[in-house]
């Protein structure tokens, strides 16, 4: 499987050393034992695992769904040998001090690692990436005593974790909750209740699994502030940390969905019996704060998937464009003539652009947005900390919705490039497709996003995420004005183009922020969806004009050919996003600035 093509490798060197600098976090004091080469190494272990333990078994997957015979959930062998090869090299504790039997990795490095095992094969990625978080759960909130007991077994590969959140009659709506814990006296509590779409939520990968649960205690406040967090096992522990007894936790059920086969989805009972032994995370009613940790690491996941589903629905209708011969040339009338291959044709073309743009667009965001994490955790001074933390905290709900949405759009281009072809299980569209039509769903919706971002992130601190990544943004634009080199041609449009988009999100913004401050929540918030999807195209523009800059300073220098139609690749890219798609900000801003109430004023008798 040593030939899978997966995301391009002078992609990510070029986001990683060029277009993020991650190379100066080797100045950083918990990476001062680092190198690039240890970086690049981690790289390269990724990507073996991936062709070797997880791309072999991404179709087989999908046609071999779990099965539950009662007692256990059966998964095809491969799904073993990917998880046991991940563990092995390390990955689920990569990110944890040394003292802690970690390998001190950054954060950016380790999402970008991660993006060739999820480029592989997103299903089988979903068990270790929810152990990863259920771990960085316990190991931020839990006492002592629990992280000594289930962190080294996560760790190593032996735990798996997830997490609890959904219920049958609670989607996104978690103030609504109903799962209840009773505590006992000996400290732990009592679950009892049903969560649903639970992924991971039962295996045969693991000798346990730790569910990470949201439940209320009795007599606790209603609403979020009601909310808190256990742990509990899928098999409770003896006192020398052996396996003992099941814990009141039974699978009701497999859910079987459209894509991410290969991923358990479940429905559990908790409490069928006496109640499921949990223990408490923290503080009771803490939970919800909690867990925004664990559902902030996954939106931005979810986001890096997305883009990467995409990334691989591009990289094969690429390929097959190349030597697809169909057609001629317009002006080439002659029926005898040689047919071309259809990456000739201007609209494969377009098909093609869009789809590098909307899914190598993404992919920097979402590495950005990573940086951004590790600048929040290691930054030099407290200042720099919280800066980050603001910037990322702005930005998570467009990380999360914009690759969603696009690489969505990039997976039904790749199916329109292949055709009849793409719409049959013999070719690996059509599969993207399906298992990228989650994205937009899980982990919240578009629709909580625009809310999320529009009520509560911008107006947050006096808009200050709002104000600072305005200012990030316009660092660009200072620097293309500094550099005569850079006045001509097509970077000057791109950032003048990107000014005047800035200056429709701002006055956007504020009319938008004067509307919910005279009291109109309601119809101030009614199109936040819109506004989101605005938001995203202006910071994807940004992303785009900051590659563009470093592709045109690259091919100042005349690097060989192959860097040449690498930069060219990055240039064009860039303008057909500038051109083609950011331009769609008017209309959305003119509907915006308008409080336009055409969906809000819509009746239901009126369907």
């Amino acid at each position: 499987m040593s030939d899978v093509k997966l995301i391009d490798d002078r992609d990510i060197e070029f986001l990683l050393y060029e277009f993020l600098d991650t190379q100066a976090l080797l100045e950083r004091p918990r990476y001062q034992e680092h190198s690039r080469e240890i970086f690049n190494t981690t790289l390269d272990t990724a990507k073996t695992i991936a062709q070797k333990y997880f791309a072999n078994h991404n179709s087989k997957g999908d046609e071999n769904e779990p099965s539950f015979d009662g007692e256990k959930v059966h998964l095809i062998p491969e799904t073993q040998a990917a998880w046991d090869a991940y563990a092995e090299a390390g990955f689920l504790g990569a990110a944890y001090d040394f003292e802690e039997g970690g390998s001190q990795m950054p954060e950016i490095i380790l999402r970008a690692a991660m993006g060739y095992i999820t480029a592989a094969n997103p299903s089988t990625t979903v068990y270790p990436f929810l152990t990863l978080g259920a771990a960085n759960l316990v190991r931020s909130f839990a006492s002592d005593e629990h992280k000594t007991t289930y962190l080294p077994p996560m760790m190593d590969g032996r735990f798996a974790g997830t997490m609890a959140l959904t219920e049958p009659g609670q989607g996104s709506a978690l103030a609504d909750i109903t799962t209840s814990a009773k505590p006992q006296a000996d400290g732990t509590y009592r679950i009892f209740g049903q969560k649903m779409f639970i992924t991971g939520g039962d295996q045969s990968l693991t000798d346990n699994i730790i569910h990470m649960v949201l439940a209320r205690v009795e007599g606790a406040p209603a609403g979020t502030k009601g909310i808190s967090m256990f742990i509990c096992p899928k098999v409770l522990l003896n006192e020398d940390g052996s396996l003992g007894e099941r814990n009141d936790v039974a699978l009701a059920g497999l859910l079987h969905k459209m894509g991410y086969k290969n991923a358990t989805s479940t429905v559990l009972n908790f409490g069928e019996k006496d109640g499921a032994v949990g223990y408490l995370v923290g503080e009771e009613n803490k939970g919800l704060s909690y867990m925004f940790q664990l559902m902030n690491e996954a939106r931005i996941s979810v986001g890096s998937g997305a883009s990467l589903l995409g990334y691989q629905g591009y990289n094969y209708s690429l390929e097959y464009a190349r030597n697809r011969p169909q057609g001629r040339p317009p002006t080439d009338r002659d029926p005898s003539s040689k047919q071309v291959n259809i990456v000739e044709h201007a609209d494969v073309r377009r098909m093609l652009l869009a789809q590098k743009a909307y899914s190598e667009g993404s992919l920097a965001l979402c590495l950005y947005a990573s940086s951004l994490f590790e600048d929040s955790q290691t930054g030099a001074t407290e200042e720099d900390r919280k800066a980050a933390f603001t910037l990322l905290d702005l930005i998570t709900p467009i990380v999360k919705s914009f690759p969603s949405k696009y690489g969505l759009k990039a997976n039904e281009l790749a199916i329109q490039i292949l055709g009849g072809s793409g719409y049959i299980r013999e070719y690996p569209v059509e599969q993207y497709y399906r298992d990228n039509r989650l994205n937009a769903i899980h982990e919240g919706t578009d629709g909580i996003h625009g809310l999320d971002l529009l009520a509560r992130k911008v107006p947050m601190k006096d808009m200050a995420g709002y104000q600072a990544m305005s200012k990030e943004m316009k660092k660009i634009l200072k620097t293309i004005k500094q550099d005569v080199n850079l006045q001509e041609g097509r970077i000057r449009e791109f950032a003048d183009a990107l000014k005047a988009a800035l200056k429709t999100l701002d006055n956007t913004t504020m009319m938008l922020m004067m509307t919910l401050g005279k009291g109109k929540i309601d119809l101030g918030l009614a199109n936040a969806n819109l506004y989101l999807d605005m938001f995203g195209r202006v910071l994807v523009s940004w992303v785009w004009l900051k590659q563009a800059v470093l592709a045109q300073q690259a091919l100042d220098l005349k690097p060989h050919e192959a860097d040449e139609h690498f930069y060219q690749g990055k240039l064009q890219a860039a303008q057909y996003y500038i051109r083609w798609e950011l331009p769609e900000i008017e209309h959305q801003a003119k509907l915006l600035q308008a409080n336009d109430d055409t969906c809000l004023a819509m009746q239901d008798d009126w369907f």
